[in-house]
């Protein structure tokens, strides 16, 4: 091969083989894999780490645990492409000590250990925390919805399967019209259609009165069992509307958390609401339990504002920056809104643009919470009754816990650059896992097990984003010490 550089021949025997560990370098992300596990009390987690006393025996759940970090962490979540990789990979062939488990062997560790993986999520979590890689006190919440292994054609709705039977009814007409022409031809002069097309027209028949029939069962079941959706490959799967673009997503809603200042996922959580309003105490809270900060603010987007959830934060000791959504509709129709409206705290009574003052009148309940109404009786004389009502008076309604809200948005208005951190920040871990998971995102069905995925793919960024922060040597040296 002249001057090229020329490779060692493959029938060459080797009198003292190579050490298997030679062939990976002490800066892999193996050995931070290997060394993870390891500092694992397994058995505390949830695996099962005692093996059976009689039959034959298994695999240690620390060598399949291996087997799937590494596998997320290399973005090969398929057990078949694991099963092909510990025969191929060198580092895949080191890491389990040239042990070769089959793919239903791995697939079955995944599918019976969600809850123990997710432990072991929370786990480095905490190992990020203990080497002060969670001393930032900011954290950005939002949630993104993540397609499950279902066709959208498996996945009906009321809607849906109204639309369907309308369909399947505009498609008869065409055939019985058929089948009633050929009788009256045959009444009328005795003459027979060919008979292949009197056969395709009652095959066409039977197929949409099947197609009609399997449509009612679906919409007999929801009115039995009082869902909203239906899904037939995967239960769990809920239709959720996404952006213009992309407008329906059959699969769940993944609600992250994630540190400001290292991009960490301090917390996550799988759903199947298609909105996120009913999140932000949950997460907020969950956080608060992870990182343990002397105080703690978080950033979520207007979709997460609800009072009661808001409330529940600030109770918590989680201070909230969230943008109330706008709601009235007074400014398009050139009136004043609630903005223009001042609250006097001592008065308790709002001063309106004209200067009046809208005194307390009565509480009241809406939707479960005590509203608060007030409004002025000099409103019939006022120069500027057109801009503001057409009714006799104006009416401002306060909920008991008004003052939350509004020191709320006191903390946005104080620093409007704070939107941009939480897009900047809660993005880009979905943006990079959605990447790793390719076109169809969640290989397993069934929220538990969407979960433990969800978990692994969590546990394979945090541990990416530590290694190119920190160095991959300075990790393993953190978990063992």
């Amino acid at each position: 091969m002249g001057q090229f550089i020329e490779g060692v021949d493959r029938h060459q025997a080797m009198l003292l083989p190579e050490c298997l560990d030679d062939y990976v370098c002490t800066g892999s992300p193996v050995r931070a894999i290997d060394a993870f596990v390891e500092m694992l009390d397994l058995a505390a987690l949830g695996f099962n780490a005692t093996p059976p006393a009689t039959g034959r025996s298994g695999y240690h759940p620390g060598l399949m645990l291996r087997i799937y970090l590494y596998g997320y962490l290399d973005q090969v979540q398929s057990s078949r492409r694991l099963e092909r990789e510990c025969g191929r990979n060198l580092e895949l062939i080191w890491l389990p000590g040239r042990l070769k488990p089959d793919f239903k062997t791995i697939a079955d560790f995944r599918k019976d250990n969600g809850p123990a993986i997710r432990k072991g999520c929370q786990q480095f979590v905490a190992l990020c925390r203990d080497i002060n890689l969670l001393d930032g006190k900011l954290v950005a919440i939002d949630g993104s919805r993540f397609k499950a292994a279902i066709s959208k054609a498996k996945n009906y709705t009321r809607g849906k399967l109204r639309q369907k039977l309308s369909e399947i009814e505009k498609a008869i007409e065409p055939y019985l019209g058929e089948l009633d022409r050929a009788d009256d031809v045959f009444e009328q002069t005795g003459t027979v259609l060919p008979g292949a097309r009197i056969e395709r027209a009652l095959r066409k028949l039977e197929h949409l009165r099947k197609e009609a029939a399997r449509y009612r069962s679906i919409e007999k079941r929801m009115d039995e069992t009082v869902e909203k959706q239906v899904s037939l490959s995967d239960p769990d799967a809920r239709s959720m509307a996404t952006t213009p673009r992309m407008p329906r997503v059959v699969g769940c809603n993944v609600q992250t958390a994630v540190e400001a200042e290292n991009h960490l996922i301090v917390a996550h959580k799988v759903t199947m609401q298609g909105y996120d309003r009913d999140a932000l105490s949950l997460m907020a809270v969950a956080v608060r339990d992870a990182m343990a900060p002397d105080q703690l603010e978080a950033i979520a987007d207007k979709g997460y504002c609800k009072s009661e959830e808001i409330l529940a934060c600030e109770e918590a000791g989680v201070a909230v920056v969230v943008p109330k959504p706008q709601t009235s509709n007074a400014g398009a129709l050139g009136q004043f809104d609630k903005a223009h409206f001042a609250y006097d705290a001592e008065a308790d009574a709002y001063i309106c643009p004209a200067g009046q003052q809208l005194i307390y009148r009565f509480t009241g309940q809406q939707d479960g919470k005590a509203i608060r109404t007030y409004w002025s009786s000099n409103c019939d004389g006022c120069v500027l009754k057109d801009k503001c009502t057409n009714s006799k008076e104006r009416r401002i309604r306060r909920w008991q816990h008004e003052d939350v809200l509004e020191h709320v948005q006191q903390r946005l208005h104080k620093d409007p650059t704070q939107l941009a951190v939480r897009s900047t920040t809660v993005e880009h871990p979905y943006g990079t896992i959605k990447s790793w998971m390719g076109a169809t995102h969640f290989k397993m069905r069934r929220l538990k097990n969407v979960a433990a995925e969800m978990a692994l793919h969590v546990l394979a960024h945090n541990m990416t984003r530590v290694m190119k922060i920190i160095g991959t040597p300075t990790l393993i040296a953190a978990m063992r010490a």
